[in-house]
């Protein structure tokens, strides 16, 4: 695809959070609305596209843990806040990127994670698992070698070890298991398709309203 050919002509290793939802979006998958902005024109006239609450966040390929770094801002509420998190975040980039994530903001309790890495031996192989803070901390993840067969991600979603987090509980949703089940076998078709992708990371998918949105996603290339 071009996002990723231009990428790599460019002597980058992984795209910008746009770019891999832009390619994402390509496949069809449930990503959040959002648009770039290079300046505070650009950045009023995003939000009111895409309306408050809103989501202001660093957007480069050379920016990894954004979160960590302070160049998130989440719940923004008006222009005046707006312009702030801007100047905020454009200065704490220190140059390594030009533009600002203008992002609809999901609000949602359950956080779970869909990824894809390439294995030497049996190549592409999809992840799924608890998301956000919790990924790293559980380890609740479970694999399957791509392509995967809608049994095989219904099965995945059953297998880790808080699968009752998909079930409807203490007043949600349950989680739309066959939105989920698209979503994962999809993301296998990328891998397969894409022999360039190394890695794909999409964490947090946030279940809103009993249907999972991809509000982060890294694509990694290989050399």
């Amino acid at each position: 695809m071009n996002i990723i050919n231009d990428a790599l002509s460019e002597g980058r290793s992984r795209l910008s959070e746009y770019e891999s939802k832009r390619l994402l979006a390509a496949y069809g998958l449930p990503v959040t609305a959002e648009k770039l902005a290079i300046n505070a024109e650009e950045l009023i006239k995003a939000a009111a596209e895409i309306g408050y609450p809103l989501v202001i966040k660093a957007c480069s390929a050379d920016i990894a843990h954004k979160t960590e770094k302070g160049l998130i801002r989440v719940d923004v509420r008006n222009d005046q806040e707006a312009l702030t998190a801007f100047d905020e975040i454009m200065a704490g980039m220190n140059g390594a990127g030009k533009a600002i994530l203008v992002q609809q903001m999901i609000r949602g309790q359950r956080e779970l994670v869909v990824g894809l890495t390439r294995d030497p031996q049996f190549g592409p192989c999809v992840m799924f698992g608890l998301g956000g803070i919790f990924t790293e901390i559980f380890e609740d993840t479970v694999f399957r070698v791509a392509p995967l067969q809608k049994r095989d991600a219904l099965d995945m979603m059953q297998e880790i070890k808080a699968h009752k987090i998909l079930e409807a509980v203490r007043g949600l949703e349950a989680v739309d298991r066959q939105l989920m089940a698209d979503i994962l076998i999809t993301v296998g078709q990328i891998g397969i398709e894409n022999d360039r992708i190394k890695e794909i990371d999409l964490n947090p998918v946030i279940i809103a309203n009993g249907k999972p949105v991809v509000v982060d996603a890294l694509v990694v290339l290989t050399d």
